[in-house]
């Protein structure tokens, strides 16, 4: 069942007076269309200025902006993008009301491993330990999160195996936690197409290949993954910036090559990826938003929607919207956050 939003609350204009109302929250799905993008023009050089902090295995890179004492929102990232991807999102979320902090995760931008004998480590719960020590080192006890791509599935494992910490949780794509022994399960041939560069990674070649010519390459993957989305060199290349990380390559990889099970997790982790391998239910507010042009792989909403037993909608967004969805659809992410603050536990 779809929920009719009237035009003038489809667009957020940034403040909390055009917020459209939520009182349908428990419904199935959702349809809002999004406010017509700006496009690239007048967008920010960069977010900052960045901070750099000490967290758990990390010095982490991050942006925090908008009052001190406001309701926190931790946005996350995806492979291969950056915290540029919010960079439309956190002004509206600041004249809101909220405190956004966005952080580039392990192998991205300014962030760097403590260590130089850490292992550069992908795996699904190594990302969901790094946000909560970095709420640990921020001093911040409970957040809402959002996220899409690897962020989308870092904010889940936080919502599932924290929810103490997480107030509400936006998720692109919906629920994403996976495990090893789940990923054993062949798809069908046009399914398995879609992974070719998870296959590609698994070899030395990718490896290489993707180190050669990781610019070119998130590129690809940006234009596949959104195919309507016509961006420019210049967006682009700000976050492709981030890529030059010197754990990039072996993070990225790691994290595909372990999905498959042909790279080694760490022990230390063992505990709660078999928990999370047991495919937690999500107790905490939710929205989960597709975008109606998505081009990566991701599950249909009619098969994760029950793994939310709290306050829960769902919302297609429509427009030609793709992967990367809070920079296609800034005020349509942005509002589910608004919309969904207001549900927290």
């Amino acid at each position: 069942m779809d929920s009719d939003f009237n035009e003038e609350r489809r667009h957020l204009l940034g403040v909390a007076a055009a917020t459209f109302a939520f009182a349908q929250l428990g419904l199935s799905s959702a349809e809002a269309k999004p406010a017509k993008l700006s496009g690239n023009k007048g967008v920010p050089a960069q977010l900052g200025p960045l901070k750099q902090i000490d967290a758990g295995v990390l010095n982490v890179g991050y942006v925090d902006t908008g009052p001190a004492d406001g309701p926190v929102v931790i946005l996350l990232h995806g492979w291969p993008y950056d915290i540029h991807a919010f960079v439309e999102v956190a002004p509206i979320l600041v004249s809101s009301g909220f405190r956004v902090i966005i952080p580039h995760l392990r192998g991205y931008g300014t962030t760097r491993f403590l260590s130089s004998d850490a292992l550069r480590n992908g795996q699904q719960a190594a990302l969901g330990v790094d946000v909560i020590a970095l709420m640990d080192a921020l001093k911040i006890d409970k957040a809402h999160l959002a996220g899409f791509d690897w962020g989308a599935r870092t904010v889940n494992i936080v919502a599932a195996m924290w929810p103490e910490r997480c107030k509400s949780m936006v998720s692109v794509s919906g629920y994403l936690i996976g495990s090893q022994d789940a990923n054993k399960a062949p798809l069908p041939p046009k399914a398995e197409l879609q992974w070719w560069y998870q296959y590609y990674f698994a070899t030395e070649r990718g490896r290489a290949g993707y180190d050669k010519y990781r610019h070119d390459f998130a590129k690809l993957i940006w234009q596949i993954a959104s195919p309507k989305w016509q961006f420019d060199d210049a967006t682009f290349d700000r976050s492709a910036a981030s890529l030059d990380n010197p754990d990039h390559v072996s993070v990225s990889i790691h994290n595909y090559r372990w999905r498959l099970g042909l790279g080694e997790g760490e022990a230390k982790y063992d505990d709660l990826e078999k928990r999370l391998a047991a495919a937690p239910v999500i107790s905490v507010p939710t929205i989960t938003l597709e975008g109606d042009a998505n081009g990566a792989p991701h599950p249909d909403s009619n098969v994760y929607a029950k793994k939310f037993s709290g306050k829960y909608q769902h919302r297609l967004i429509k427009g030609g919207i793709g992967h990367n969805l809070p920079q296609e659809a800034p005020q349509a992410f942005a509002s589910a956050i608004i919309d969904v603050s207001k549900y927290q536990v």
